[in-house]
């Protein structure tokens, strides 16, 4: 079976799925390296944390990151809170 292939408009350039999906993974990898490095992990109290920080002003240099369902996400962007979703790789993964 032969790779399926991505070709762009001008032609010149042949991207097979896999070498973009490795690209697009790596680029993820740097973003979650990012958001480690910069934001506080708050496991699965986001959304309390979340709230946390909106209502009561609660003072912290860094931002936040952890895990919420879909309900929870909506009831935030409801009150007007901020939150945006990513995807999130596991390293461990080849």
């Amino acid at each position: 079976m032969s790779p399926s292939v991505f070709k762009p408009k001008n032609n010149n350039i042949i991207v097979t799925k896999e070498k973009k999906h490795k690209e697009i993974k790596k680029k993820l990898f740097e973003y979650q390296k990012f958001i480690k490095k910069n934001f506080d992990y708050v496991g699965e109290k986001f959304a309390y944390e979340a709230r946390l920080i909106h209502y009561k002003n609660k003072k912290t240099s860094k931002g936040i990151y952890g895990t919420a369902n879909k309900e929870q996400l909506n009831e935030l962007k409801e009150e007007g809170i901020a939150t945006e979703m990513i995807p999130w790789v596991d390293d461990k993964i080849n």
